[in-house]
């Protein structure tokens, strides 16, 4: 059984690991597949063809607690303990719940002190006791009329929830706590720099956990805009968002076989390379020969996707300016998004003239894909990899290199 310390509007957790508000989806993934001893039989809730109207939601079913993530941009957002019988719970480092200390209502008292009025719920038939980014829900099945404000004696706590605010209702996923950075940078977001015939390059709005010099570091979270573009050397790359993840070489390129050129079944003498950035949801690839940008592949990070939890969520714009047809012919400035579905791209670019390509991914390691194929169009220099379920699960992006003459925008920094 687990024995776990409660931080109101933080963390539930103890010496060794804590699930942290804020804290991104992969992190709490990584500390699970680390104690999978101690935690098991975990389950992950999602919506499959909604998946930005629900939250995501690891289930530990053996330990009584969901962990809520905010659909959006993925971070911890609600930790729920909806089965104390299954864990202990202390509150600075005093146990108010375990095998031998029962949760009524005069032991969250003599732990948590006063606090307002109940709030009495009619349908669930629970009386909500809560203080700052900390509520219990109680059950009243055994009494037949509410009572007003007091909750009865004996009453034992049926629910518990960490949040962030006054409201559990109303609470979001807070910002990335500086202790989930570990050395790594995150993107804030990503807008798609353009001209008129496509994509030119990528303008990184990051974020970092910056520190002073010293012992006791002035620790902050630092803002750092850093643009690459098509055609930058690795140097360039290695400069403005420092050393990739990983570095992956293409061992063969699948999609050679839908080039019109004569020379596809050619092997080359050496691959072309990515540099793989996790945490920015970003691939970046070089030419093997140049060593320059030839495509970024921007990731959605959806779950019901082949990747998912391998990237962080790419929250990212991509400009578009759409001529209108007819004498009075106007141009529209519209902006693609991580969230834009595939039918709502097509009214904007149009339908592609070919058909897609049905990309399997039955060839990988293990041989299996569970969650179905997904289908490649290209429009405008950009290739949309769309799910069953309609949303993107990528984009990539191609185009010419950039020219001597284009200057290259001074990077800015600035923190908060």
């Amino acid at each position: 059984m687990l024995d776990l310390e409660v931080v109101p509007e933080r963390s539930l957790g103890n010496e060794q690991w804590e699930f942290a508000l804020g804290m991104p989806f992969s992190q709490a993934i990584s500390i699970l597949q680390k104690h999978c001893r101690i935690i098991k039989n975990v389950q992950v809730l999602y919506s499959e063809q909604t998946p930005l109207s629900h939250d995501l939601i690891l289930n530990l079913t053996q330990d009584g607690i969901k962990l809520l993530f905010d659909a959006t941009n993925q971070r911890l957002k609600v930790i729920e303990v909806y089965d104390l019988s299954k864990v202990k719970l202390k509150y600075c480092g005093v146990h108010f719940n375990s095998q031998a200390i029962t949760p009524t209502i005069e032991q969250i008292d003599q732990s948590f002190g006063a606090t307002h009025p109940g709030v009495y719920n009619a349908a669930e038939q629970l009386f909500h006791l809560n203080f700052r980014g900390l509520s219990f829900s109680f059950q009243l099945d055994s009494w037949n009329e509410a009572p007003k404000y007091e909750i009865p004696h004996g009453a034992m706590v049926k629910r518990m929830h960490i949040y962030t605010g006054n409201n559990l209702q109303e609470t979001k996923a807070p910002a990335m706590p500086l202790a989930c950075f570990m050395g790594n940078i995150f993107a804030e977001g990503v807008d798609v720099l353009r001209d008129g015939a496509g994509p030119l390059g990528l303008k990184l709005r990051l974020l970092t956990a910056g520190s002073g010099l010293g012992v006791m570091a002035d620790a902050k979270v630092r803002f750092v805009e850093r643009s690459i573009f098509f055609g930058d050397s690795c140097q360039d790359v290695l400069g403005a968002l420092g050393s990739p993840h990983k570095v992956f070489y293409k061992s063969e390129d699948k999609m050679k076989i839908h080039s019109p050129s004569p020379h596809k079944q050619v092997p080359s003498k050496c691959n072309d390379y990515f540099f793989n950035y996790f945490t920015l949801g970003v691939d970046i690839l070089f030419d093997s020969t140049t060593h320059l940008v030839k495509k970024f592949v921007l990731h959605t990070n959806f779950p019901g996707h082949y990747n998912f939890n391998i990237y962080h969520r790419c929250d990212f714009k991509i400009p578009l300016v759409i001529k209108k047809e007819g004498a009075d012919s106007q141009a529209e400035d519209c902006i693609l998004t991580t969230y834009s579905k595939w039918d709502q791209i097509q009214e904007l670019l149009g339908h592609p003239m070919e058909k897609p390509v049905v990309l399997h991914r039955s060839s990988s390691a293990n041989n299996t894909n569970p969650f179905g194929s997904t289908f490649c169009f290209g429009l405008q220099r950009m290739i949309f990899e769309v799910m069953q379920n309609n949303h993107i699960a990528s984009v990539t992006l191609y185009g010419a290199p950039r020219t001597t003459s284009q200057a290259r925008p001074e990077s800015s920094a600035s923190s908060h």
